[in-house]
C-alpha cells in the first residue's frame, strides 16, 4: 500500500476540519446488517484521531447514512444490496446510532446522508464553509467506514473541490484488507495525502 502522496502539502490544524463518515451501529456492531469487522477494530485508532482534533480545536463531523424508505435507494443500489429495500439505516432506529466509543459532543456537527459521497445532496458544504467563520476550512481529514465506499467517495468529492485531503489509512475500515490497501493505494497517488496515525498526530 502506498503511503505518498504525489500532491505534497504540510498539515494546517488552522484551516482543518475532521470528517468521521458512517461509523453508526449498522455498520461496526457484531452482527450488524453491514457489519465490517475492521471498522470496529479501528475504533481506538479513530478516537485518538478525534481526541487530538477535539484537543487542537479541529472542528469534529460527523456522517450518518440513514433511509427513510425504499426510495431512498437507487435501484443500482438495491440490486447490489437488496436487505437495504427493507431494513438497516433506517431513520429512527438504534442502528443509525454513532457507536458510543465515538459519540459525538454536543459541539460536533452531524451531517445526514443517503449516498455514498457525504457531499452528495447534504449540508456539509455549508457546514465547511462557516464552521469556522472568517478562516475557511481547506483540508479535510477522513476517516471511519468503509473504506472503498463512502470514504473513498468523500474523498475524491473533497479533492474536486479543491479541499487538501488527509486520509487516514489506520483509521478507515474496509470490508477486507485487499480493497482498503487498494483504496489507500490509489487515493494515494491523486486524491489525497494518505497518512498513518501517528504521522498525523506527529504533524497536528
Amino acid at each position: 500500500m502506498s503511503e505518498a502522496s504525489s500532491i505534497p502539502w504540510r498539515f494546517d490544524r488552522n484551516r482543518a476540519a475532521l470528517i468521521v463518515v458512517d461509523m453508526q451501529r449498522d455498520f461496526v456492531e457484531e452482527g450488524a446488517i453491514m457489519e465490517v469487522a475492521m471498522a470496529r477494530r479501528a475504533i481506538p485508532t479513530m478516537a485518538r484521531v478525534v481526541e487530538a482534533c477535539r484537543g487542537a480545536g479541529i472542528p469534529v463531523i460527523y456522517t450518518r447514512h440513514v433511509l427513510h424508505d425504499e426510495f431512498d435507494i437507487s435501484p443500482l443500489e438495491a440490486a447490489y444490496q437488496p436487505r437495504l429495500k427493507t431494513s438497516g439505516m433506517r431513520a429512527g432506529t438504534p442502528g443509525v446510532e454513532i457507536v458510543p466509543e465515538l459519540a459525538p459532543l454536543p459541539r460536533d456537527v452531524i451531517v445526514t446522508k443517503h449516498r455514498y459521497d457525504a457531499f452528495h445532496d447534504t449540508q456539509l458544504e455549508t457546514v465547511l464553509r462557516n464552521i469556522r467563520g472568517e478562516r475557511q476550512v481547506d483540508t479535510l481529514v477522513i476517516i471511519g467506514t468503509v473504506t472503498s465506499v463512502c470514504c473513498e467517495s468523500t474523498a475524491r468529492s473533497a479533492f474536486m473541490r479543491d479541499y487538501k485531503v488527509a486520509f487516514i489509512s489506520d483509521a478507515n475500515g474496509g470490508f477486507d484488507e485487499a480493497s482498503h490497501n487498494a483504496s489507500c493505494d490509489i487515493l494515494g497517488r491523486v486524491f489525497a495525502r494518505v497518512m498513518r496515525c501517528d504521522e498525523f498526530l506527529g504533524e497536528m
